[in-house]
């Protein structure tokens, strides 16, 4: 009698799927995908930055110019933009004079 014949024969025991190695390449992969997106959703939801009221912060801008003059009130104004302007300099509200 053959080998190969022998082994067809008696097949072997099956394995549990647990213990597959190539299964837990086909699940790990989308496994850890779904444990990083929850991970991302939890410090996005609890580091998100408040809304700012734009009343106040205009309040505020108008306080903090109120008595600057010449490059003491330009400073003020750019530290005090609004970050859409600020990261977009050609759409900056303040633009030094030449001299």
């Amino acid at each position: 009698m053959n080998t190969a014949t022998a082994s067809s024969e008696h097949p072997s025991q099956p394995i549990a799927w647990w213990r597959v190695p190539h299964m837990w390449l086909v699940v790990g992969g989308p496994l850890v995908v779904v444990v990083a997106a929850i991970a991302t959703a939890v410090i996005a939801v609890r580091g998100a930055d408040p809304v700012l009221n734009k009343e106040d912060f205009e309040r505020d801008l108008k306080a903090a110019t109120a008595n600057l003059q010449g490059q003491a009130k330009t400073d003020a104004l750019i530290t005090l933009q609004p970050a859409n302007q600020a990261r977009n300099h050609a759409a900056s509200p303040v633009v030094p004079k030449a001299p």
